[in-house]
């Protein structure tokens, strides 16, 4: 592995940077969650133009830019820096991949060219507030699609043929973009408990029988809704019969690194924030960024950030190696107590203003909340790692 950044990797990021430092302050994210989509729709166009960001890991044969996790993951960092709204996790990360590995052959040439253009955004939508399960993060085998996607029982989304097509009857929680998408993929059970099996299906936003409500939610930069599907016709992705939880499995590992690189960039300009608050905020008559004790403090959290950065780009490398579904969750671990971390200091360490409503330290707490409720905690992360490596398997003499 060569640590260092290519040439195009370090533009990938300075343009970005520079494209968000103009336009997504403070103040331009608290108006843009607001919105009814959630994030500002003329931004989110002008990254897909200029910058080909949804399609970044697209293949060019779809109109992607041809890049892979890597710069996926470098784009993520800065956009976790300016905590951007967008549907870039949503669509990007989550929906594209796995329309890239379950999709039919025209499937995949109607969508993700139109995924890569930033004309069609989408949303995948796991049963049961279960999106980290379904991804295989937080279990020891990701392939137990009958837990999460409803059993053949009771709740989750069931899917059943009526008029020679797929309908789909159920409630999902928790959405990420679900309110905006124009294209929702729903994981659902078919075939009843016996026969039961877990598809995904295509579901368009205006469909008859579809109800979407937006969610309060803690971070208000990754919006979230309630899906209601009720009688609403569906297009089977792919064929019946595709490995569902497997695709979803293997779209964990390099899921999480692109998380972990998001965290670790709105970690890391929470940390700088707080740096340099405590070089100009005086106590005693003296700047309190020069007693031992904060000196400490954010040593301990810089070496963290710096730690999960490795962490997150070496998993992101190692997307499509054989360690990936281990390197993903342990990264993604490590950025999330840096991310903790980092923002906790910038609310102690800005005293009374890092804890009210006109500051943005409170926003990148509240990141740090949510990430943790959506895709870990840490322990379970690792746990799963430890799990799928057999780290704690007990050797039986017989």
């Amino acid at each position: 592995m060569d640590a260092a950044l290519s040439e195009e990797q370090e533009e990938i990021r300075r343009t970005l940077r520079e494209l968000l430092r103009g336009r997504c302050g403070g103040d331009d994210v608290k108006t843009a969650v607001r919105t009814a989509t959630g994030y500002d729709e003329a931004l989110w166009k002008r990254l897909a133009r200029e910058l080909g960001l949804p399609g970044l890991a697209l293949s060019a044969a779809y109109g992607g830019v041809g890049c892979g996790p890597v710069e996926l993951a470098l784009a993520c960092e800065e956009t976790g820096r300016a905590l951007l709204p967008s549907p870039l996790l949503a669509t990007a990360v989550l929906a594209a991949p796995l329309i890239a590995a379950l999709g039919t052959g025209p499937q995949r040439a109607e969508l993700l060219p139109r995924i890569a253009g930033g004309e069609l955004t989408a949303a995948l939508a796991v049963p049961g507030r279960a999106l980290s399960r379904a991804l295989g993060l937080d279990r020891p085998d990701g392939r137990d699609a009958a837990d999460w996607a409803g059993g053949g029982r009771a709740g989750g989304v069931q899917a059943r043929v009526r008029d020679g097509g797929w309908r789909l009857y159920g409630q999902v929680e928790q959405v990420l973009d679900g309110h905006s998408a124009q294209l929702l993929l729903v994981a659902a059970r078919a075939g009843g408990y016996t026969r039961g099996r877990t598809l995904v299906f295509a579901v368009a936003a205006d469909a008859a029988g579809l109800v979407r409500t937006r969610l309060t939610a803690l971070d208000e930069t990754r919006p979230q809704a309630r899906i209601e599907l009720r009688d609403v016709p569906a297009e089977l992705l792919g064929e019946d019969g595709a490995d569902v939880a497997g695709a979803l499995a293997g779209l964990g590992g390099p899921a999480a690194a692109v998380l972990a690189a998001e965290a670790v960039g709105a970690a890391d300009v929470a940390l700088t924030r707080t740096v340099d608050h405590v070089r100009t905020r005086e106590q005693f008559g003296r700047p309190i960024g020069s007693f031992q004790a904060v000196k400490h403090r954010l040593a301990d959290v810089y070496v963290t950030v710096q730690a999960a950065r490795s962490a997150a780009y070496y998993a992101a490398w190692a997307a499509d190696a054989p360690e990936a579904p281990v390197a993903g969750p342990l990264a993604l671990a490590a950025a999330l107590e840096a991310q903790r971390a980092a923002a906790g200091e910038a609310v102690q360490l800005h005293g009374g203003i890092g804890i009210t409503w006109e500051h943005d330290a409170h926003l990148y707490l509240k990141r740090a909340a949510s990430d943790e409720l959506l895709f870990g905690p840490a322990h379970r992360l690792r746990a799963r790692a430890a799990d799928r490596d057999g780290l704690f398997a007990l050797a039986v003499t017989v």
